[in-house]
């Protein structure tokens, strides 16, 4: 006599809906969070790679942000080293004027007003620090502190700097020096804020000593600005570098989070797709389940 069950049927239809409903439940949470999986271990061998892929994605990033400081730092010398060439260029001008007609009225404030600007430069801050200091940040680096200290002073006592350069590893194995200290853009300047103190005040007319003494110092001025553009254009080789270090770092971390997107992102178009499959695999089996269920075996005994 053959026996009619429908009890085992339902309990073996019960775990395949069971399992859509994981399946699907997990493909949902595909969507949700655009990952394949919520853990590496859900990524299988895959994991090993990802996770290097990640360790290198870190590093380049630390030399990105690394460069962006570095960058800014460069960007603040350039902005220094240019005013006082500026300053000192249109102070030139001036005291050539000066001397070709013999008038100076403000003359004196000019020259006041280019030191002034100097030493503003050279003791420029980012954060609070000194820029041109090297490591002796305590002290301004450009010690005096008015026109007529430079009288009787000698270049080397002007400056309060040590030659201690900033550095910065911006790639692998890659480290670049990139400070400017005080004394290797105003020595070359000093010389001639000295000549112009010591042969000062400045009337509205220059006497002929004074003649010879602006002369004189028109002269170091050029000496001293072919030292502070030969920095500056270093300053500039280094801005160079730091860029092309900085694309560097960047084309990198595009392709590792290229590789790390391969492993770990989920293809959403192919995530939509199974969602509806397995919705109607779902509906078919409750549908399935629900005519399983109202089976009687008493349609069979009439």
């Amino acid at each position: 006599m053959t026996r009619v069950a429908t009890i085992p049927l339902q309990r073996t239809l019960s775990g395949a809906i069971q399992r859509s409903q994981a399946s699907l439940a997990n493909s949902q949470l595909q969507l949700a969070s655009t990952k394949k999986a919520t853990d590496y271990a859900g990524l299988g061998l895959d994991a090993v790679r990802t996770l290097s892929a990640r360790s290198m994605l870190a590093q380049q990033q630390s030399y990105k942000n690394i460069s962006s400081r570095v960058t800014t730092t460069l960007q603040m010398y350039d902005a220094n080293l240019n005013q006082i060439d500026s300053s000192l260029s249109d102070l030139q001008e001036q005291l050539m004027t000066a001397i070709g007609t013999g008038d100076s009225p403000g003359i004196q404030s000019m020259i006041e007003g280019a030191f002034n600007g100097v030493r503003t430069a050279l003791n420029a801050k980012e954060a609070g620090v000194p820029l041109f200091a090297g490591s002796q940040t305590s002290d301004e680096p450009f010690a005096p502190k008015t026109l007529n200290d430079t009288i009787g002073l000698d270049a080397a006592d002007a400056f309060t700097n040590d030659q201690v350069r900033q550095s910065s590893r911006m790639g692998d194995g890659v480290d670049v020096e990139y400070g400017i200290v005080a004394s290797d853009v105003g020595t070359g300047l000093i010389p001639a804020f000295r000549t112009l103190a010591e042969a000062g005040p400045y009337g509205d007319k220059l006497t002929d000593a004074q003649k010879v003494a602006i002369q004189q110092a028109i002269d170091q001025l050029d000496t001293g600005l072919v030292s502070v553009r030969a920095v500056n254009a270093e300053n500039g080789r280094k801005q160079n570098q730091v860029e092309t270090l900085n694309d560097r770092a960047v084309d990198r971390a595009n392709l590792l989070t290229e590789v790390i997107g391969s492993v770990e992102d989920a293809d959403l178009g192919q995530v939509a797709i199974d969602i509806t499959q397995r919705q109607t695999i779902l509906e078919a089996s409750y549908s399935v389940f629900a005519q399983l269920s109202s089976m009687s075996l008493a349609k069979f005994l009439t």
